[in-house]
């Protein structure tokens, strides 16, 4: 393949290497121009003066839809750093220049415990009482997409694969998860620990993720048979009714436990499951002092003992 021959001699600009971007993540140059708001040609055209400033082809010629060559990969790599440090860059002047906000947006994971919610909440509206706090509550990718989106400004999100390049994250804390079911549901009358077939032969109760960040993640989910529910509280009270089985954050069962509502049901080879909740914010975004103080804050509080992160 010959190489375009290199006719100018200056850097690639932010545009170029940010729309490099854009027809990577979306596969094609009509779907990099509706993402940048741009004509299809104007996106053909920066991709052309790009090879020709960096004197190599970041393309393969012929192919249907635009494959990235070895070279390309290499320079999409550098393309996401540049364009990171510019956004930092950005974002840190813009929140130089502001002064305190007028409101602050928080998605929060509900599986992070809600007393240490409280505690944080409560000393927020102490150290800033002028400050309004939108606060949302999601589950799984559901805080992501708040955040990437923009409508918060930062989040406590459960675990992700594979974060986006533009999220800056940071794991928190550890929820301890515990599979459990009413007193009188098969698994629990059943020997303990149960093979993980005869627990498919069971009604799983699931928590969904109402966004499509996490599809075709696996959280655990072991049935054959699965209701899958959007709340965390509805999962709840099905358990309790004894219509299935299911996971549920230690800290909010304990009680149910205690009381013999609910019992532990030990899956062989499964006994010890950590749900590692992550800090995220975008990198890009600017930030005043309440919202850094609030990250500041939440950052702080992991128990000194938080287990390590553990492969999923």
């Amino acid at each position: 393949m010959n190489r375009p021959t290199q006719t100018q001699d200056r850097s690639p600009s932010l545009d170029q290497l940010r729309t490099l971007i854009a027809v990577s993540e979306t596969g094609s140059f009509s779907a990099a121009a509706v993402r940048l708001g741009r004509a299809q040609s104007v996106v053909s055209y920066a991709m052309a003066s790009l090879e020709t400033q960096l004197g190599v082809a970041l393309f393969e010629r012929g192919k249907r839809r635009p494959q990235l060559t070895a070279a390309g990969r290499a320079i999409l790599a550098d393309a996401r750093r540049l364009d990171l440090l510019a956004g930092q860059l950005s974002a840190k002047a813009a929140g130089l220049q502001r002064g305190l906000e007028s409101e602050v947006s928080l998605a929060v994971d509900v599986m992070f415990p809600s007393e240490r919610l409280v505690e944080t909440l409560q000393a927020f509206a102490r150290e800033f009482p002028t400050v309004a706090l939108n606060l949302t509550m999601e589950a799984l990718g559901g805080v992501l997409k708040l955040v990437l989106d923009g409508e918060c400004l930062v989040g406590i999100s459960g675990p992700n694969q594979n974060w986006p390049h533009v999220i800056e994250a940071e794991t928190i804390w550890s929820v301890e998860l515990v599979h459990v079911a009413a007193p009188g549901h098969p698994l629990a009358r059943a020997e303990q620990p149960i093979r993980v077939s005869e627990a498919r032969e069971h009604t799983q109760l699931v928590l969904t993720d109402r966004s499509r960040l996490t599809e075709g993640q696996n959280f655990g989910v072991y049935g054959a048979r699965t209701w899958k529910l959007g709340d965390l509280g509805a999962k709840h009270r099905l358990l309790l009714a004894g219509l299935g089985w299911g996971s549920m954050p230690r800290h909010l069962v304990e009680a149910d436990l205690e009381a013999g509502r609910l019992v532990r049901v030990e899956l062989a080879d499964r006994r010890g499951v950590n749900y590692n909740v992550s800090l995220i914010h975008r990198t890009d975004t600017a930030t005043g002092p309440a919202t850094r103080w609030l990250c500041d804050h939440l950052a702080e509080g992991a128990p000194a003992d938080m287990p390590l992160p553990s492969a999923r």
